[in-house]
Order: C-alpha cells, then structure tokens, then sequence
C-alpha cells in the first residue's frame, strides 16, 4: 500500500529517548537510582496554583466545555493582547490573537497560512527539530544556516546576504532550542527590517520568553507588522501537558488562520484555555520558578566544567546547555546511550538539532528538579 509524504520525516529523537528512558525506568530495581531526565523541555515545576483553582471551579460549574472559537475563547485572546502591551509595549487587538493547539500547532498553521510547497524557509542550525520536520512533511524546503559560536548561534543579514536566491520565509528562535541563546534587541530589530525590505515572512518563536538570565528580551511585534509571533503556556507558564500556544498575527493571516484552524483543530482545548488564562495572575509563582531554573543553570555550567565537558555557551534563556562531546564517543547517539546505560541519566543527542554538526553535541535540559540536576552533576563525575 502507499505511504504518504510523511515518510520522509525523520524522528524527532527527544522522543525516542524518552520512551526509552520510560522503558528503563519501568525495569529498575528497588535501590536502583532513578532515571534523572535532562532530554525533555518540560518544567518539573508543574500547573501554577490559579490555574489549577480555575480548573477546579469550570469543572465544578457544571458548565459543558465544549467548543469554543476556532482561534480561542474572546476572553484569553483579550488576556494575551493585553500581555503583549504589559511585556512588551505593543498595542495590539484581540482579534490579531490566534491561540492554537500548543506551539506546535501553532507552527503549523503559521507554514500552512504564510507559505507554499516548493516555498524555501531559511533558519539557523542548530535548531528545533520540528521546524524542518514540519516544513518538509507540509512540502516547503528548509534551508538551513550553519551558525556557530561566533554568531551566538544566531542567523545574521550577511548569511541571507550569501544566499543564491531570496528565502520566502526566516525562522528565528530568540532565546533558542537547543543553545539557549538569545538575540540583542538591536539585532532582532535589524533582522525585521531586513524581511520587511526584503518580503520575507519572519516566524518568530518567542516560547522561552520569561526565561532569560540577564540578557533583554524583545519581541518581533515591536518591530515589524507583517512578522508572526508564536508563543505559548508550556514553558514560562510551565503547562507543557495542557497544549495551549499563540500567536500574534499579522492582519493578513488572521482570516486565513482562523480557516485553516477549523478544518485542522476545530479549536484548542477549552479547560486548558481556561486555566491558561488564569496563568497571568500567578506572576510571582512563575518568577519563583524562573529563579529556580537559574539557580540550576549554574549548578549545571559549574558541574559540565568540573566533569570535564569544557566547550559549551552558557545560555542566555530558556533551559538547556548543548555540549560538545568530542572524544567522549564516537557520536552523541552513542554517548546518550551509554549515559542511559550507565548513569540512568536521559539526554538528548545533538543530531536531533543539526543534522550535519550535531553529532558531536548533546543538550541537556535543566528544568528537572534542581535535587535531580546537582545529583545528575555528581553522577557526570563518577569516573566511567
């Protein structure tokens, strides 16, 4: 029988480490250590407190939850917009909101609503995996822009500059998966223009916002009106399960969204938009959280340095430290094999991020428990 277009989607390795990080952790012994997951991006600090009070009170209500809207209950869309002016200072109008299922629903729809097959997208390597992924699956051509080091692993103009041919589209992730690193305000606003100049569609992913440790966070929405804005509720938020994402749209898009939204999702789920907009009152929590993830990002820097994995950029946000590996194995796969193996330690391998470098990278995620992350850095400098 006929396979489709999806077939020549890769894997999106994270998860298969962490089904077999499950499997391990079902077939340990009592008095084995535990299974210290560092390959997820899901906050261990878990639904905020009026979240979970609102939750509480719908599902007492009586109340059918049913469908709403196809881009969101008008109340969240409100909520968000006023965000956007609270964090940001941009003025925008609940019905340029679109909340969608999760980020990555989210992504899907912002390809499918800005873009066309054969369309190419360019975006930095490393990256998260789904970006191609999805690109691909969907019949667009990623193409990809080695960035290293010297570049904050960051896209510049002059790498656009160098292409043969002008992109459709430009992805920037500002702070990043899997490097952490982040964007000055005056670069991103460069970048805008740029596309701007240059008709580019910028996809922004702004899902780490909140999560930065000293470096000054900007939004594409300040700087350009035909830019999309992707964000959403798992990480800041810490309401990974409950896949609630938005975006900030340019006009144009907005009724195409909302189309493509109610054949694809119908919409997203109605409880969790009611404890995602609860979310927003439970600032002093979230920031609790925040400093926890800071206080194990350097616990993690010192202790890779101490274990002897020396060539890595502290990361300016989100929650992961991506590591060169170089001569500890032959390749990351095997290395995160063998740290599963040995070291009940779950981390993901740098392949899943760039194809062509990242096998001698492993990124390891921070916002575990931070008991987990300092027994996770004495379990690094056990001698193998």
């Amino acid at each position: 029988m006929k396979i489709g277009a999806g077939r020549v989607v890769p894997p999106f390795r994270v998860m298969d480490v962490a089904r077999a990080a499950n499997e391990r952790a079902a077939k340990l012994k009592p008095g084995e250590p535990k299974i210290l997951r560092m390959e997820v991006g899901q906050p261990g600090t878990g639904l905020p407190h009026e979240a979970k009070l609102a939750v509480q009170a719908a599902l007492q209500s009586g109340d059918a939850l049913g469908y709403t809207e196809a881009l969101g209950r008008p109340t969240l869309r409100a909520r968000i917009a006023r965000h956007m002016e609270d964090w940001y200072g941009v003025e925008t109008t609940a019905a340029r909101i679109a909340v969608s299922f999760g980020a990555s629903g989210a992504f899907s729809l912002a390809f499918l609503a800005s873009f066309e097959a054969g369309d190419r997208v360019a975006l930095a390597a490393p990256y998260y995996p789904p970006y191609v992924n999805t690109l691909t699956a969907l019949g667009m051509h990623p193409v990809v822009l080695p960035c290293g080091l010297e570049t904050g692993f960051q896209p510049t103009i002059e790498m656009l500059d160098a292409l043969p041919e002008k992109p459709q589209g430009l992805i920037l992730a500002s702070p990043a998966n899997p490097t952490g690193s982040m964007l000055a305000p005056a670069e991103l606003q460069a970048l805008c223009r740029y596309c701007d100049e240059n008709g580019i569609r910028l996809i922004s992913d702004e899902i780490y916002h909140g999560l930065t440790y000293g470096k000054p966070q900007a939004s594409a929405a300040q700087f350009s009106a035909s830019a999309v804005v992707v964000n959403s509720f798992s990480k800041y938020f810490s309401m990974t399960g409950w896949r609630v994402g938005w975006m900030v749209l340019p006009e144009d898009l907005v009724r195409v969204t909302e189309r493509l939204a109610q054949n694809m999702f119908i919409c997203p789920p109605h409880i969790a938009q009611i404890a995602a907009e609860a979310a927003f009152a439970c600032r002093d929590e979230l920031e609790a959280n925040r400093a926890t993830y800071q206080a194990a990002r350097g616990v993690l820097m010192a202790g890779l340095a101490a274990a002897g994995f020396a060539r890595f950029a502290p990361p300016d946000g989100a929650f992961y430290i991506y590591a060169d590996v170089t001569g500890r194995a032959a390749d990351s796969v095997a290395f995160c094999d063998q740290l599963l193996a040995t070291r009940n330690i779950a981390a993901t391998p740098g392949l899943d991020f760039d194809a062509e470098r990242g096998g001698r990278f492993v990124r390891f995620s921070y916002c575990a428990a931070l008991a987990d992350i300092e027994d996770a850095v004495a379990r690094l400098k056990q001698p193998s």
